[in-house]
């Protein structure tokens, strides 16, 4: 597997090797050793997540206030942006944002640390989106950041309005939102 830091060095991107021949492909989607290797500490994943959603829909910019997850996502069905806004206070690239394409053809993964907003939009006509998180779901403690925030000012590569849910609609700016110390 090859691992590289993005633009904020705390965010990686992680490319499987891929064994591929007449009857299909292998490839090692995970491995506990070189990602604690990769990321210099010790992560537990306690919850697999996986959505299905359409061409043009934007899931994000979503964190846990308390309880904050780690996430390791990917895509196994179409293809997405993925994207990444470090919301440390006392982190150099605090307000910064990253952003990666993931689809089922490239296989790559994104490690969105603890202390990142995360969201993602659909590209191709459907998608099908894995992640595993360092801490479990807890709704009380969930918040969201506008996804058209123009301080983030993020590339979203999308041309058209994408469709958000309800949650995500009522989103805060970022100089509004609480965010980490």
């Amino acid at each position: 597997m090859q691992i590289e830091a993005t633009a904020i060095p705390d965010v990686l991107l992680l490319t499987p090797k891929v064994f591929s021949d007449e009857r299909g492909f292998f490839m090692e989607s995970f491995n506990q050793r070189q990602f604690e290797q990769a990321v210099g500490k010790k992560v537990t994943f306690v919850q697999d997540n996986h959505s299905k959603s359409v061409k043009g829909v934007l899931r994000g910019l979503h964190y846990q206030i308390q309880q904050p997850q780690g996430k390791l996502v990917r895509v196994v069905q179409g293809e997405v942006l993925d994207v990444a806004v470090d919301l440390r206070r006392s982190s150099p690239t605090f307000g910064r944002w990253v952003s990666a394409p993931l689809s089922a053809e490239n296989k790559a993964q994104l490690w969105v640390p603890e202390g990142f907003a995360h969201g993602f939009i659909v590209l191709s006509d459907t998608a099908e989106f894995l992640y595993k998180t360092t801490d479990y779901y807890a709704p009380e403690h969930e918040r969201a950041i506008r996804w058209d925030d123009p301080e983030l000012a993020i590339d979203w590569q999308y041309a058209g309005q994408p469709e958000l849910s309800v949650k995500d609609q009522q989103a805060l700016l970022l100089q509004a939102a609480e965010c980490f110390s």
